[in-house]
């Protein structure tokens, strides 16, 4: 395929279709219902799932296909609040085994949480 990607319809129509070009009313809708959350969360990534789903869903910016991607940011979600508590107790600094200051290593996970969320 040459040249940029097609926008999505909606897309065009919340950028008020700039380029004036015709826009595709054939384009395939999926089913605007609410995904289940799957059975494997719990705990913060299950909170997490109850409070952006239902939001998301509102604001018809959630379908039956996101399911699986709103599961994984509820996962990272989950491991990141995990981390944070972690470094509101111990701190960015901990001593290693051999008595000197090291970094943290839920600093890592804290920070790689937020980049598979963004």
């Amino acid at each position: 395929m040459r040249g940029r990607k097609p926008k999505p319809t909606a897309l065009k129509l919340l950028e008020g279709n700039p380029g004036k070009r015709p826009l595709n009313h054939h384009e395939p809708q999926p089913a605007s219902d609410k995904p289940t959350c799957p059975s494997h969360l719990s705990g913060e990534a299950r909170k997490e799932w109850n409070r952006i789903s239902k939001d998301l869903h509102q604001a018809g910016l959630l379908t039956r296909i996101d399911k699986t991607a709103l599961a994984i940011y509820c996962q990272a979600w989950q491991r990141w609040v995990e981390a944070e508590e972690n470094l509101k107790k111990v701190g960015p600094v901990v001593k290693s085994p051999s008595g000197y200051p090291v970094l943290n290593p839920f600093w890592s996970v804290a920070n790689k949480a937020m980049s598979q969320m963004q």
